[in-house]
């Protein structure tokens, strides 16, 4: 088997992508970030092994002339998380589903060994099973998660000896990044509690898988390590604890203070699942090691520093705002 030392990352400038590329390049590895930077280039500092170009994965040309080269193929770049998806439907098809098959094509015949795709939990929609498991029916409820559904399809069909792809399917990522999201529920409570000494609870009863994004990053540096004929075609769960929105607003509370006011509120957002990780540990001994309480004090931490200016308004924080504000299409 090839070994993987060029990984070319999708979205390497985003919330997930830097934490991941310093993590990866203390490994050895050479790392091409390809990514609109819309949220700034500075969120990864420049090292020699680390090339960043300014790209958008529809552009099929630009894809064709860099992608060569590389070993692994990591694919973490699309429109994330459900409400942003409302900010205009057509792009989000356009960059979470239409652009997907061309770069798993290209990626192939580039001669690709490893290809990493980062779909989502939220394709089980709601399940009222305790444990959710990559055997079960898939029920997306919304146009995100039913293009990262298409595109997990889609990516299995070109499986094979020399292009083994792996889907992961994570929890909703919370902690602390150079690109920081606060538009996730563990950083909104967090932010909330910290600036407004207030939290709004919609609902309360809905189970929300969650993966501190330490965890996050070493279940993608896994999957560049592991035998392929463990992980070839496979799909992967990845998340630590199974929350009510309540208990995660308890937790915040506990941390950032008793003085934090609970307030509780209908909501129609009725997206509520509990998955299991089981397999990810049995077949790769993946076991996170952070929890959300930790995310909630690394955030505490960095808004006790100043690390994050405006929190409560600055654009770079909310994707939606920001994509709005740049007019992206």
């Amino acid at each position: 088997m090839k070994s993987i030392h060029k990984i070319f990352i999708t979205g390497g400038a985003g919330y997930v992508g830097s934490m991941l590329v310093p993590r990866l390049l203390k490994e050895g590895y050479e790392i091409t970030v390809f990514d609109l930077m819309i949220y700034g280039e500075d969120v990864i500092q420049d090292h020699k092994n680390l090339h960043k170009i300014k790209g958008d994965i529809r552009d099929l040309k630009l894809l064709n002339n860099i992608i060569p080269g590389h070993d692994a193929v990591i694919h973490l770049a699309c429109i994330s998380n459900d409400p942003s998806f409302e900010l205009n439907p057509e792009l989000g098809k356009s960059i979470n589903l239409d652009a997907f098959e061309p770069l798993v094509q290209i990626s192939k015949k580039s001669n690709i060994s490893r290809f990493i795709y980062a779909s989502s939990s939220s394709v089980y929609g709601v399940k009222k099973e305790k444990d959710v498991h990559e055997g079960m029916d898939l029920e997306p409820l919304t146009d995100y998660s039913k293009f990262k559904a298409d595109c997990e399809n889609i990516l299995s069909k070109y499986q094979s000896d020399n292009f083994t792809s792996v889907t992961i399917r994570p929890a909703t990522v919370c902690g602390y990044s150079p690109r920081q999201r606060l538009d996730v529920v563990v950083n909104i409570l967090t932010n909330l509690a910290y600036h407004k000494r207030e939290i709004s609870v919609f609902g309360g009863d809905q189970l929300r898988p969650n993966i501190h994004i330490s965890d996050m990053v070493e279940a993608y540096v896994l999957m560049l390590k592991a035998p392929k004929e463990i992980i070839a075609g496979e799909i992967f769960n990845v998340g630590t604890e199974n929350q009510t929105v309540r208990e995660i607003a308890q937790t915040v509370k506990n941390i950032i203070g008793e003085d934090v006011k609970l307030i509780e509120s209908l909501s129609n957002d009725n997206r509520s699942y509990h998955i299991s990780s089981k397999k990810i540990a049995e077949k790769l001994n993946f076991t996170p090691k952070h929890t959300v309480a930790q995310a909630v004090e690394e955030l505490k931490e960095a808004f006790d520093k100043g690390l994050l200016k405006d929190s409560l308004n600055n654009e770079n924080y909310f994707n939606i705002k920001r994509m709005q504000n740049i007019n992206l299409g």
